[in-house]
């Protein structure tokens, strides 16, 4: 197995590994928000962040050696791929680390970025037959399924699909009550002047 291979595999084990510990290792009762959490975490870490690095320092450092495992001659696109590769990798160990929206961001960035690879691998194997590793290999697995994973995790961390509390049902009542009430004292009192 080459390395195109094995480095998202073993990046995908590190983070389920790195998620499952700290689930593990964190306050009890163990609460589905905080699984989803750590999840995101080092979803973010390492397929995301780590992995970004790599495809940075691949296609920057190494890139005849990225282009052969792809199965594509080696071009000039090598830099810019990989420079997209260093945002995604620095924006996700970022947003590891931050709230919701910085999250969503590079997720949304990272979706963008690698269901496009991911597509353009199945039109490589499709129109040319390339099955290199590094296009039919894991990697290509991984641009979708990351991003997909995180952006599942991440609606099941906001709050739109949560169905609200009696009390927020209840609450939110009463200010359209106070709503209505002050739309007419506003009504009633500019009919005063006239």
């Amino acid at each position: 197995m080459t390395q195109v291979s094995l480095v998202p595999i073993l990046l995908w084990v590190a983070a389920l590994a790195a998620a499952g510990i700290a689930i593990w290792r964190g306050p009890r009762p163990i609460t589905r928000g905080f699984v989803v959490d750590r999840l995101l975490r080092y979803l973010f870490v390492f397929p995301l962040g780590l992995q970004g690095l790599w495809g940075f320092a691949g296609h920057v450092f190494f890139p005849a050696q990225s282009a052969a495992a792809i199965g594509w001659p080696d071009t000039p696109f090598q830099l810019e791929v990989g420079m997209a590769n260093l945002g995604l990798g620095l924006a996700s160990v970022y947003a590891a680390f931050r709230g919701f929206e910085a999250r969503l961001a590079a997720a949304l960035a990272a979706a963008s970025f690698l269901i496009g690879a991911g597509l353009i691998h199945i039109k490589d194997i499709v129109a040319e037959g390339n099955f290199a590793p590094g296009n039919a290999g894991p990697i290509m697995v991984t641009d979708f399924l990351t991003p997909i994973a995180v952006l599942v995790l991440l609606f099941l961390a906001s709050d739109a699909w949560r169905p609200k509390s009696p009390a927020t049902l209840a609450l939110e009542a009463e200010l359209e009550v106070a709503r209505k009430a002050i739309q007419d004292y506003r009504d009633a009192f500019s009919n005063l002047g006239r």
